[in-house]
């Protein structure tokens, strides 16, 4: 092999950019669990008074602002209803990601398999509601999972190779 031209992806650097994903979906996790708690805890008239103080300056520049209306309309038509799906959405998605994250990290085998079965479901759900708010967010969120997916399908596959050799 001539200088310069070793191989990028080796084992070792695929577990690393596994290993770097999975504490990237964590920190996600972490803080879906934080804004399912806040969301279920936090009153519609708190939010409406938050987002009107953070965008006071923007309507003051820019009346028709779009980002400042959007968070403006979207809590002053928050229901109840809404507002705690969204919490209990934001909780169970990110108390189960963080479970299948410590099991993946943990090299616990049958994590992997489960792990790719929930965030596939994750994914389609994902999808399911971009149809409904075309948010680059879910998107992003979207190949996120879908990377994290094909990732832990070749750690798996690496796993189980290395029992074989056993």
């Amino acid at each position: 092999m001539q200088p310069g031209s070793e191989r990028i992806w080796t084992e070792k650097n695929v577990h690393l950019v596994f290993e770097v994903s999975l504490w990237l979906k964590a920190v996600f996790a972490f803080f879906e669990i934080v804004g399912g708690i806040i969301a279920y805890l936090v009153p519609k008239q708190f939010l409406v008074g938050f987002v009107l103080w953070v965008t006071t300056d923007e309507f003051a520049e820019d009346p028709h602002d779009i980002v400042a209306n959007f968070l403006l309309h979207a809590v002053q038509h928050l229901s109840v209803g809404a507002q705690t799906f969204a919490a209990l959405f934001l909780l169970a998605h990110g108390v189960i990601k963080l479970w299948l994250i410590i099991g993946l990290l943990r090299e616990r085998l049958w994590y992997y398999p489960t792990a790719n079965v929930v965030f596939g479901l994750f994914i389609v759900y994902q999808l399911y509601r971009y149809t409904f708010t075309h948010s680059i967010w879910l998107l992003l969120l979207t190949v996120l999972d879908a990377l994290v997916i094909l990732l832990t399908w070749h750690e798996y596959q690496y796993m189980r190779r290395q029992l074989v050799r056993h």
